[in-house]
């Protein structure tokens, strides 16, 4: 497992760390690989019932290591391959559709500057935990790119379309108290407590209705895209199969006896 994407578990959090600090975590290929294996195997992984995604240094994710990406443009140029850009089918795709359709809440510890890629896999999560120093910028039109890593879905979703379109076309620092005014940012904490506080609320997701949370997700994701209706037959599909878990069971069975419930996850 490369070293540029760090990976633990821990009573139940995944905890997934960037690790490119020296280069403020952009994303190379090598890191771009291991990101998306190591979801993958978060997702598959039964001991892990939450994950937390989070960085090392001063920056959350700067989004593409364009060092490196000059370099792979200069080859395409030179042998007429084009295959610099398939990166987003390789690697941006998956990473996110990872972390969006993961069976578990994901957690971003958003520590510093999340920025291009980075802004998309942030907002991936299910939930942001910002440092007050941290920020956020699309990043995508300044290198005349267009959106990818999901946030032509995410951002307008989060904060409407014209506040969306408005943050791609002009793209600029979103500090971290703005991005929790505009509703991208979920908890802004003193930089000092990002790792224990995103932590904390990983480790809580973690001793939750895991299963439950996994039908949440499912259920926001597919209200987003469909009608009422259909909304409201999907709600009844994951319901029942929610009431039917043994954590329904655990849950209701606490409450009337007036204890805290634990989970299962199942």
């Amino acid at each position: 497992m490369a070293d540029t994407v760090l990976y633990d578990v821990t009573d139940g959090v995944g905890t997934i760390t960037i690790n490119r600090p020296d280069a403020m975590n952009a994303m190379n290929t090598e890191a771009k690989a291991a990101l998306r294996d190591i979801l993958r195997e978060a997702a598959a992984d039964p001991a892990v019932r939450a994950v937390l995604l989070t960085a090392t240094g001063r920056a959350f994710c700067v989004g593409q290591d364009l060092k490196e990406h000059i370099g792979l443009l200069a080859e395409d140029r030179a042998t007429g391959s084009g295959q610099t850009m398939s990166t987003v089918r390789e690697h941006y795709n998956p990473v996110v559709t990872a972390l969006a359709g993961m069976p578990k809440p994901v957690v971003a510890g958003v520590n510093g500057v999340a920025a291009g890629a980075g802004a998309g896999f942030a907002l991936a999560a299910d939930y942001r935990v910002v440092a007050d120093t941290a920020s956020f910028n699309t990043s995508f039109a300044g290198v005349a790119l267009t959106a990818d890593s999901g946030i032509s879905w995410t951002l307008p979703r989060l904060i409407g379309h014209g506040r969306a379109a408005d943050l791609l076309l002009f793209p600029r620092s979103i500090s971290a108290q703005e991005a929790y005014d505009l509703g991208i940012a979920n908890k802004v904490v003193p930089a000092a407590e990002l790792a224990a506080e995103a932590a904390a609320v990983a480790r809580t997701l973690a001793e939750g209705p895991t299963a439950a949370y996994a039908a949440i997700k499912e259920s926001l994701a597919f209200g987003a895209g469909h009608s009422l209706a259909e909304t409201l037959a999907k709600e009844d599909e994951l319901q029942t199969r929610a009431g039917a878990s043994e954590d329904h069971h655990i849950a209701v069975e606490a409450f009337v006896k007036k204890e805290k419930p634990k989970f299962l996850g199942r």
